[in-house]
C-alpha cells in the first residue's frame, strides 16, 4: 500500500504542476482599442468636416494610455496645434471626461483641477460598449468647430459622444 501512495503522489503533483503551468500560460485577453483602420475612417471623416467649413486642423486618436495610434495634422496648422490636441487627450483620458464636459465640472465646482489641463472643446473619450477605447481631438479652430470635427468622425466609426 505504501508503494501505490508514493507512486501517486509524484503523478499527483505533476498533475497540479501542469493545469498551474496552462493557467499562466494563457495571455491575457488584449484590451479593447480603436483599430488603426478605425482610426484612418475617422479621422478622414473629420477631415472632409473640418475642409468643407474651411478649418485647418490636426487630429489625434490616441489609445486608453493616451498614446497616439493616429495623426494627421492638415496643411498649415501650426506645430502648437499638435499639442494642444495632446492636451485634450490627456485632459479626457485623466478626468475621464470629454473636454467640455470637463470644463463644465471644474467651472461648477464638481471636480478639482487637473494641473495643465485644456478646458477646450474638442477632446473626447472613444467607449464601445461602455470599453474605453482611448480618445479623439482636434485644434486649430474654435473649440465648438474642433468638437463638430471629431463628432463627424466619431459618427463614421459608429461611436457616439
Amino acid at each position: 500500500m505504501k508503494t501505490g501512495m508514493l507512486t501517486a503522489l509524484p503523478i499527483a503533483l505533476l498533475a497540479l504542476f501542469a493545469s498551474v503551468q496552462s493557467t499562466h500560460a494563457q495571455p491575457a485577453p488584449p484590451a479593447p482599442r480603436i483599430t488603426l483602420e478605425e482610426a484612418k475612417t475617422a479621422v478622414d471623416a473629420a477631415e472632409a468636416e473640418a475642409r468643407a467649413n474651411g478649418w485647418n486642423l490636426v487630429f489625434v486618436i490616441a489609445d486608453a494610455e493616451g498614446t497616439p495610434i493616429y495623426l494627421r495634422r492638415m496643411d498649415g496648422v501650426p506645430t502648437r496645434n499638435y499639442e494642444v490636441a495632446m492636451n485634450k487627450i490627456s485632459t479626457s483620458i485623466t478626468s475621464g471626461l470629454h473636454t467640455a464636459e470637463y470644463a463644465a465640472a471644474v467651472q461648477a465646482g464638481e471636480i478639482q483641477p487637473i494641473e495643465g489641463a485644456f478646458t477646450w472643446d474638442g477632446g473626447f473619450l472613444l467607449r464601445r460598449d461602455g470599453e474605453l477605447l482611448g480618445a479623439f481631438s482636434a485644434s486649430g479652430a474654435t473649440g465648438e468647430q474642433d468638437a463638430q470635427a471629431v463628432r463627424a468622425g466619431m459618427a463614421a466609426i459608429g461611436i457616439a459622444p
